[in-house]
């Protein structure tokens, strides 16, 4: 039994190992360095006080814009569900419930993301560019005036963004370039106009009755919420060329 721990450990530590080495690519900019400095033994202890190894580690963000909270979600490679890692307060973010349809509406997107980019030379100090617009944002936004620069970035200023403060994205930064260098391809971020509980999610039907976009981009997310509050694993969502979601 104790050799099949040992296999099973190892085994889940060689499954995020890489080649493609992030983090020695990310340390040759100042403010990564910086991040690391001010920030890397409070990432240490995290992980550690969840038995989670950075060289294994897989995470997942989930954004609330009324809540105004960004939470991080991580697990090694091998275990079989995300625990919650961290909170963080969004400093600012612009606009007002609902997704974000065209350039310079200032509303921050709603919907199902990814991180796309790191950029360490950010005018914000450090950012990570979100893959907005997504296929269902190109499909129901305003064609040809879709705008694409949203970031999780340092400060505190939005127009569009979710603005962390420089102290904040120092150490989310961190997170992502470990997650990266671990060998996970993709972090997920998913952005809820609110945590979606059953009350609030009625709620928001009943005040925003005329506004069927938002209303059927929730019904999508309220899905996602759910199941993903239900089995701490971000759901299989595909694209439908309608822009809704087929979310299971």
């Amino acid at each position: 039994m104790r050799l099949l721990i040992l296999l099973l450990t190892c085994l889940c530590l060689c499954s995020g190992m890489t080649t493609d080495n992030t983090k020695s690519k990310q340390i040759s900019y100042t403010r990564v360095r910086e991040a690391y400095s001010l920030k890397g033994k409070v990432v240490d202890k995290t992980l550690a006080g969840h038995s989670i190894s950075k060289d294994s580690l897989r995470i997942y963000f989930c954004a609330f814009k009324n809540e105004k909270i960004l939470e991080l979600w991580a697990k090694n490679s091998c275990d079989s569900a995300f625990v919650l890692l961290k909170e963080f307060n969004i400093c600012d973010l612009s606009g007002d419930v609902g997704p974000k349809r065209r350039y310079k509406d200032l509303q921050v997107p709603e919907g199902f993301y990814h991180i796309s980019e790191l950029n360490p030379f950010s005018k914000y100090y450090l950012s990570l560019k979100v893959n907005y617009p997504n296929a269902s944002d190109s499909i129901r936004g305003v064609r040809g005036r879709l705008g694409n620069y949203v970031f999780i970035h340092g400060s505190c200023v939005s127009s569009g963004c979710l603005a962390m403060t420089d102290d904040r994205i120092r150490e989310i930064y961190v997170y992502c370039v470990e997650a990266y260098n671990a060998g996970q391809e993709v972090i997920g971020i998913t952005i809820y106009p609110a945590k979606l509980t059953d009350a609030t999610y009625t709620r928001f039907l009943t005040r925003y009755s005329k506004y069927k976009d938002d209303i059927s981009l929730w019904g999508d997310l309220k899905k996602s919420y759910d199941l993903f509050n239900l089995k701490k694993v971000p759901p299989a969502v595909k694209f439908l060329p309608d822009g809704k979601h087929e979310v299971k």
